[in-house]
């Protein structure tokens, strides 16, 4: 057998959901670039899970039933309130969080396409109402209740503060969730495949996805880019930082990716938004360091930025906390892995890779007693 360690370069399946052809990323055909400028997040989870840009009035349906299943009830809300919440990491809050959504649902085992298409939107209308009420209630707050006139970004951005964002907030955060909606065949989303392809409910599918977004080599990449920004503290310290690093053969996170060569098409949208929103926070200089990190590591190691490194400062400019930078991830992504899974679903096969076995052969069996 060939080991093609991690599957780099294996075709595991065919998919009509997103494509990486030549460095660019397409959800269904349509170019990213397209969808970052002039899509909502609504139009994107309609056109991944129906291969298709929704017409205004399947739009409006479409927002309305998202609106209809966005509230948490008070029950769930109550079992939030049990975790550890200043010691969990929002992560695992919120891995554990989508598995007792199937608890509460009773149509959770079903598997014929009508409910599997509800549970669908109850999950992608929940997953912002979640990450919300969580970070609310951490901090000894009551969770704010989604509105039904308000888009995902916008609501996301409202129940997190209690107030109505400012159109560029809207703006940053809608871009956001449409770039990171869905990537090809990537660790989350092959995880969620795997899980569901032995026949499971969408809600361990998701759980499981959840779980592989919540690795540091994964989704955790842009809670590091901030955290590094945070560690150099200036300009004037971008140049020795980031020469110890690679002194140190120190990874470097959001730089680099295993599918892209040239770059990452859609760190360039996050990179605009980044400077639009430090300028308007006071905070440039956030600005200015990324862009000096990231001439030094295409001088130095010819790596450019991906997704994650320009989101960190994206997102920091939103006042949104640090570590709840991944679970923003799967509040979008989970559109994706919705998508996915359905497509599973629709023609499946169980996914059962085989090992090559390298450890030791036709040992004997000793009884315990006789071994020394």
């Amino acid at each position: 057998m060939t080991v093609i360690r991690g599957l780099e370069g294996i075709i595991a399946t065919t998919s009509s959901i997103s494509s990486i052809i030549d460095d660019s990323l397409a959800y269904v055909g349509y170019d990213i670039d397209s969808l970052a400028e002039h899509a909502s997040f609504e139009e994107i989870v309609f056109l991944l899970w129906n291969r298709k840009l929704p017409i205004d009035i399947e739009l409006r349906k479409f927002q309305q039933e998202l609106a209809e299943h966005a509230e948490l009830p008070d029950s769930f809300i109550e079992q939030l309130k049990i975790m550890p919440l200043k010691q969990v990491h929002p992560m695992a809050a919120l891995r554990s969080a989508v598995s007792l959504l199937g608890v509460y649902d009773e149509s959770a085992e079903l598997m014929d396409d009508k409910s599997n298409y509800l549970k669908a939107v109850k999950l992608q209308a929940k997953m912002p109402t979640i990450v919300t009420a969580f970070s609310r209630l951490r901090k000894g707050l009551e969770p704010i209740g989604p509105r039904k006139d308000l888009s995902i970004a916008a609501n996301f951005l409202y129940m997190l503060t209690g107030e109505e964002p400012e159109p560029i907030a809207i703006e940053a955060f809608n871009k956001a969730l449409v770039l990171h909606a869905d990537h090809e065949l990537n660790a989350s989303t092959f995880t969620a495949r795997v899980c569901v392809a032995t026949l499971s409910d969408i809600y361990s599918g998701i759980t499981s996805a959840i779980g592989a977004l919540k690795g540091p080599l994964h989704g955790g990449a842009n809670e590091a880019v901030m955290k590094m920004l945070t560690e150099i503290g200036s300009l004037e310290n971008v140049d020795a930082y980031i020469k110890e690093k690679m002194a140190k053969k120190e990874k470097i996170m959001g730089f680099g990716h295993r599918v892209y060569r040239k770059g990452d098409p859609r760190a360039k949208h996050l990179k605009i938004m980044a400077k639009k929103l430090t300028d308007l926070t006071g905070e440039s200089y956030l600005y200015d360091m990324s862009v000096k990190i990231e001439t030094m590591l295409k001088q130095e190691k010819n790596l450019v930025p991906n997704v994650d490194f320009f989101s960190a400062s994206v997102y920091h400019s939103l006042k949104i906390d640090h570590d709840l930078f991944t679970p923003i991830f799967a509040v979008s992504r989970v559109s994706g892995w919705l998508a996915h899974i359905l497509e599973q679903y629709d023609n499946n096969r169980l996914i059962r890779p085989r090992a090559d076995y390298v450890g030791p052969e036709r040992l004997a069996y000793i009884p315990v007693d006789e071994r020394s």
